[in-house]
């Protein structure tokens, strides 16, 4: 039999709650009952805590059964380690050391928001920020032409933005989604003025002035997706599926093109514009104006052209399809309704003003899209929810949507006292972390309405989850620990000639799907929980991805 401890490996914070796991490679009790005891020791040797351990049970999808550990009562800063014993006195296992700081979450902040500043397209990155990773402009993608499934001649410019993936290619919808959700991170960022003072890479100043740097960068491209007739191009993407090689080898080697317009990209900008008037409108009024000129043409198109498909071209590019409207739509209407409501007509022959034409959609829309557990780039109805929690033009719709969200994080706690890891997901999918980080964003929200202990509590141990207290004994987010990922599925960091993958990146993680198994890669054992290797071929469980890093940052943001 063997024992692990299961920890974060970067750390704890002081005043949060602080639980690590013991399991052992079997499914039945080995103790027979008998509960082990674990030790902390300081750096020096020194015992500074003692309990027993909780048990909670087999877990099905590692084939272990698993104890709890909770030595939250130690506040003082230093470095630490858990050592677990038996009845006799027999070191079962032992952790290595980590962390108690304050500064660890902001550390952790700081790296994952840095990320979304490598995934940059088209422009320079220098030296004083970059730092090693520093790389020259490539992808301008400003004169690029239409996909020959759009039958259109000419040119467009399609400057800026993200990479999405692992890959080179650009995405509306999975750009708005990770935009959107940043946003929500700089909405609340205004009450914690959290700084990066002591940071090494970001200007000392606040989290939010930063954060707002990077989202408008992503936003400047959105605009510039946006077709004369208010519709938006679906993504921006190479003539097929490049190699591993850098954004100027993969420049030179063949060229990029758009696609698209479709339902689903044109309501996705608008709800994502829609939002950025808000959190743009004080420091930028201008910008935040051209923003919500730019959502309320999507909306209209979106209209005027309600079942648009996505392109179903993916040679070169994932294809993102969604046949669903009903909850972009939601999305859009409900962030417009907060920023419109009374002022603005949404069509010229509009017998009411727009916050009938919102209100009266909005109720049918609360009807058929009910939240999830957190958000996706295909299912996006809980940004609607969100906004309508935000709100307060209709108080009546907002404690609604208040209550209902309640309801949802009442659920993810229920779900989570009942996983041996304490996760509220009951399948591992593709980006299974980024589906733990957004129920950790949804607890985080609904305590912002609600507070509870239960629910910040639960998700702080959901991202310890993410930073190492997990099956396969690893930190999932790249450079914040011995255990990151160093062979991310990620064209960039391959490339670059650089050992260690760019930093703060967040690797899909544990899925059971498998996909990638033609590419032959070494997962751990057959066990759906052990469905993770840190290889450059695991396409299905080590590559990264925006709209997966966001809610990790967001949910970061909520522990400052």
């Amino acid at each position: 039999m063997n024992f692990s401890v299961r920890y974060n490996h970067v750390g704890y914070a002081p005043r949060g709650p602080k639980v690590f796991l013991l399991a052992c490679d079997v499914v039945d009790n080995p103790l027979k009952g008998m509960l082990p005891w674990f030790e902390i020791l300081s750096e020096n040797g020194e015992r500074v805590f003692g309990a027993s351990m909780a048990e909670k049970g087999p877990c099905t999808y590692t084939d272990e059964f698993v104890w709890e550990g909770d030595f939250s009562t130690i506040k003082k800063s230093g470095k630490y380690r858990v050592s677990v014993i038996d009845a006799k006195g027999n070191v079962l296992a032992e952790s290595k050391f980590f962390e108690i700081s304050d500064r660890l979450v902001l550390e952790q902040l700081s790296s994952t928001l840095r990320s979304f500043y490598f995934q940059r397209c088209g422009v320079e990155l220098t030296p004083d920020r970059a730092g090693k990773w520093a790389r020259p402009a490539a992808h301008l993608d400003d004169n690029i032409e239409f996909h020959p499934s759009m039958e259109r001649k000419g040119t467009w410019n399609a400057h800026g933005g993200w990479y999405d993936a692992g890959d080179y290619g650009k995405y509306i919808v999975n750009g708005g989604v990770s935009v959107a959700t940043l946003l929500l991170a700089a909405e609340f960022a205004d009450d914690r003025r959290v700084t990066f003072a002591n940071a090494d890479f970001f200007d000392a100043g606040s989290f939010r002035a930063n954060l707002l740097e990077e989202i408008r960068f992503e936003l400047e491209f959105f605009l510039r997706m946006q077709d004369d007739d208010g519709g938006v191009f679906f993504k921006v993407s190479p003539v097929r599926w490049d190699g591993f090689v850098s954004p100027s080898q993969s420049d030179a080697l063949q060229k990029r093109q758009i696609l698209g317009k479709s339902t689903t990209s044109t309501l996705n900008f608008a709800g994502a514009l829609a939002q950025a008037h808000r959190v743009f409108a004080h420091a930028y009024p201008g910008f935040a104006k051209q923003c919500l000129d730019a959502s309320l043409r999507a909306y209209r198109w979106a209209v005027e052209n309600p079942e648009v498909t996505y392109p179903h071209n993916t040679e070169g590019s994932g294809g993102y399809g969604d046949e669903r409207y009903d909850d972009e739509f939601f999305w859009a209407r409900a962030m417009l309704f907060r920023e419109v409501c009374g002022s603005i007509k949404i069509c010229a022959d509009c017998e009411r003003d727009d916050c009938d034409h919102f209100r009266n959609h909005l109720l049918s829309d609360m009807e058929k899209c009910p939240p999830d557990l957190g958000m996706s780039w295909r299912d996006t109805q809980n940004l609607g929810w969100i906004a309508l929690a935000l709100q307060s033009q209709d108080l009546d719709l907002q404690v609604r949507a208040r209550n209902t969200l309640k309801g949802v994080a009442d659920k993810i706690v229920k779900l989570a006292a009942e996983d041996a890891y304490g996760l509220s997901i009951r399948k591992f999918v593709w980006g299974s972390n980024g589906e733990i980080a957004n129920h950790a964003l949804t607890l985080f929200l609904a305590n912002e309405w609600f507070p509870s202990a239960a629910y910040a509590d639960c998700a702080k141990r959901m991202l310890d989850f993410i930073f190492g207290k997990n099956p396969v004994d690893r930190c999932f987010v790249t450079g914040s620990a011995w255990s990151s990922p160093k062979f991310i599925h990620h064209r960039i960091s391959h490339s670059d000639g650089i050992a260690e993958p760019i930093p703060g990146l967040l690797a899909g993680g544990i899925n059971a799907d498998r996909q990638d198994m033609h590419r032959f890669p070494h997962y751990p054992g057959p066990q759906p929980g052990l469905s993770y290797t840190d290889e450059r071929c695991s396409f299905a469980s080590n590559e990264t991805a925006i709209n997966w890093n966001a809610p990790l940052v967001a949910a970061l943001s909520f522990c400052c």
